[in-house]
This record gives C-alpha cells, sequence and structure tokens, in this order.
C-alpha cells in the first residue's frame, strides 16, 4: 500500500475543515471535482472511509476526524517550516484568504487591499463576503474581519479601518414631504420602512439611542432585501425610510437623494478588527498585512 502524498493529505484537511467539497475548491482555487478525486485516492490507498459524504453534507468519520487532530499541526509545521523561505525575499510571497462581512467589503478594505497590494506584488489576496461569525480556521481562511462581540478570546485582534461606526436613518425627499418626518424613533411604526435580511434569514430590530436610552422596534414595509443595493434604491425612489451604515448612505447625502433623520438618536459603535489565531510562526504574507496595517495607523 502506497502511502497518500502531502497534496491528497492537504485536500483532505480543506474539505474535512470546510464541511463542503465545493466550499474547499473555492477556498484552494481548484475544481471540488479534483478534490473528489483526491479523497477517493486517499481513501483507496489507505483503506479506509475517511469522510461521510450526503447530497448536503460531507462530515468526517471517526477515522477521518483522528487523522484530521493529527495532520493538522504536522502540516501546519510544515507550512511554516516552507514559509521560513519567504524570510529571505524582498517581498513575501503567497496567498492570503480573508472572510470579511459586506459592509468591510464594500467600504473599509478596499483601499486598504488596494496600498497593501501595492507594495507586496508577490501577494494575492481572496476576500470572502459573509455576514455571520464563522471559524476562521476551519473554514480555511489565514484571518477574519469582524465586529468585537463575534470575536473568541483566544484569537489575536487588532483594528481596522475606522474606529467608531454609525447606522444612520434616511428618507427620500419626496417620501418626507408626503408623509412627514418622524421626530422620535417610536413614529417609524407609523411609517413605511425597508428592511434588511441577514443571510442567516434573520432580519433584525432597528436599535436606535440617545443620551443611553435604547429603543428597539421592528417597523413594517414595502421591502424587505438582502442587498443593500436595492435596498437603497428604493429609499431614493421613495418607497420607505432606511437605517443602515453611515458608509452606505453617504453618496445618497451628497446627491441630496436622500435626507438625514432622527440625527440624534444614530448609533454609534466601535470598528471592525482583523482577527487571526495564534501561532508560534505567523505566515509571512500574513505578518506583512498586519506589519502594514501598524505603519498605517501610526501615520
Amino acid at each position: 500500500m502506497s502511502d497518500p502524498d502531502l497534496s491528497d493529505l492537504d485536500a483532505f484537511m480543506a474539505v474535512a475543515r470546510a464541511r463542503s467539497f465545493r466550499g474547499a475548491a473555492a477556498i484552494r482555487g481548484v475544481s471540488a471535482s479534483a478534490l473528489s478525486a483526491a479523497l477517493r485516492r486517499m481513501e483507496a490507498q489507505l483503506g479506509v472511509r475517511l469522510l461521510n459524504r450526503t447530497t448536503r453534507s460531507v462530515t468526517p468519520t471517526e477515522a477521518g476526524q483522528r487523522l484530521l487532530e493529527r495532520l493538522t499541526p504536522a502540516l501546519d509545521e510544515i507550512a511554516g517550516a516552507l514559509d521560513t523561505v519567504n524570510s529571505f525575499r524582498d517581498s513575501p510571497t503567497g496567498t492570503l484568504r480573508f472572510n470579511v462581512p459586506t459592509i468591510v467589503a464594500r467600504h473599509i478594505l478596499p483601499p486598504i487591499a488596494i496600498g497593501f497590494l501595492a507594495a507586496h506584488p508577490g501577494i494575492k489576496l481572496e476576500v470572502t463576503t459573509n455576514d455571520t461569525f464563522i471559524d476562521v480556521l476551519a473554514a480555511g481562511f489565514d484571518a477574519g474581519i469582524r465586529y468585537e462581540e463575534s470575536i473568541e478570546r483566544d484569537m489575536i485582534a487588532i483594528p481596522i479601518g475606522p474606529r467608531v461606526q454609525r447606522f444612520v436613518a434616511a428618507g427620500s425627499p419626496a417620501y418626507l414631504a408626503a408623509h412627514g418626518r418622524p421626530e422620535h424613533p417610536g413614529e417609524l411604526l407609523q411609517h413605511a420602512c425597508i428592511r434588511h435580511r441577514f443571510a442567516s434569514g434573520v432580519v433584525a430590530p432597528w436599535e436606535l439611542e440617545r443620551d443611553g436610552e435604547i429603543i428597539r422596534i421592528s417597523p413594517d414595509g414595502p421591502l424587505i432585501a438582502s442587498t443593500i443595493d436595492m435596498e437603497i434604491e428604493a429609499a431614493i425612489a421613495g418607497l420607505g425610510l432606511i437605517y443602515i451604515f453611515e458608509e452606505d448612505l453617504r453618496g445618497a447625502f451628497a446627491s441630496g437623494a436622500l435626507v438625514p433623520i432622527l440625527n440624534d438618536w444614530w448609533q454609534s459603535f466601535s470598528g471592525p478588527l482583523l482577527y487571526y489565531p495564534s501561532r508560534a510562526h505567523m505566515p509571512a504574507p500574513m505578518r506583512a498585512f498586519v506589519d502594514y496595517l501598524k505603519r498605517e495607523r501610526s501615520r
């Protein structure tokens, strides 16, 4: 019986962590069929089933889980050893895989990523958007960006982007002329409002705050969407009021397409954090990104 090669072992780890051939393929930049072939080859060589596959899920068998637990530190050590070569380059090379919320991908990460990639032409950055908290390591990512309440305590976290953000409320001039301007959050219940549905299926209540008083309401309206652009266009068209990240509405405010309302009740919160696992050896591309962030923040 021949032993599996390192590429097949790595394929197994990717699929077992992501619990999906398609998800692992997207992260690895290969086809799902290539990963499936590697798993079949590996299981044939070892003579034991490593993954249970159904149309909806992929889960390790007991043998697969034991193998995953033993392989993870070993392959991480090999990757770290190979990555030490990067320290001898003028600029490190490799791929960074980030998982970030939509708001970060839209407004916060682009200028940072552009500057970083210009400074490090040997590094490729892959960004996946996800508005729910995930185990970035298990999913095969190098790091994630989330807000403070979502980050596990055993992760290293550093600031990225603005330190304070706000949710802001707005309506079109035509809507406000026809329906009036609310002066208190409670009045939103008498207005048409445009709501956002997260990927988890949750339609979160609107939370407004002034002088320590927090009001949570779930107003009704003609549209619930999971696409920010559609929600903004609907508000501009006068279908209802909107309450979302300030960054998303700056253009509409500047053009006059939307008008701020309930300004005193806009809720502020801490900005996002880049988080990544604590390791004895940080991969050179990740170290380069962290160093770049720190330099930019010190300017």
